[in-house]
């Protein structure tokens, strides 16, 4: 009986210990939900050149997935520019800056490129595999309609999902420094 009594406590114990963030699992997993790690992302820009998402790391980074075919996206564009035309050069809370990368779902180079330049994003890092909707990175994102965007802290952890318009202008805004 003292024995059952003991094994219980201990299991118990345990349980209540794993629970508790003092004592439970302290590494933050890597995945597509708030307060994960974001996923990895290399992949060629337009130029060919293979590039990294966390070559941004220490920056407040917005990944949008979209595609020149996507009209919901070239509407939502306009937006993204505003706030990276914006916010690009602002201090941020904890961060060095605010960048955006662009994650096409497009199947034609020039039909992208196009786009790029047709919406004026002016920001450095775009990139796609050319694979449409079978896109490996887009698969890992749990990616199922477009636009669809992340918002990362600076240490690449996922703060927002899906912001939208002023939403996204909102929350970019609350990590300003003023």
């Amino acid at each position: 009986m003292m024995k059952s009594v003991l094994t219980i406590s201990i299991f118990v114990t345990l349980t209540i210990l794993q629970a508790c963030p003092l004592f439970g699992q302290t590494q933050r997993e890597t995945g597509i939900y708030i307060g994960n790690f974001a996923p990895p992302i290399s992949m060629e820009n337009t130029d060919g050149e293979v590039i990294n998402l966390s070559d941004l790391k220490g920056n407040i980074v917005l990944i949008d997935f979209w595609a020149s075919w996507c009209r919901p996206c070239r509407r939502e564009n306009p937006v993204v520019v505003k706030a990276y035309n914006d916010l690009k050069d602002k201090e941020f809370k904890d961060a060095s800056g605010f960048k955006v990368f662009s994650v096409s779902l497009d199947k034609n180079k020039e039909d992208w490129i196009k786009a790029i330049e047709e919406d004026q994003l002016t920001w450095d890092s775009h990139v796609s595999d050319l694979l449409g909707w079978r896109s490996g990175i887009a698969k890992t994102y749990n990616v199922r309609a477009i636009p669809m965007n992340f918002l990362l802290d600076k240490n690449g952890i996922i703060i927002a999902k899906n912001l939208r318009g002023e939403e996204l202008i909102k929350a970019l805004n609350n990590l300003v420094t003023f």
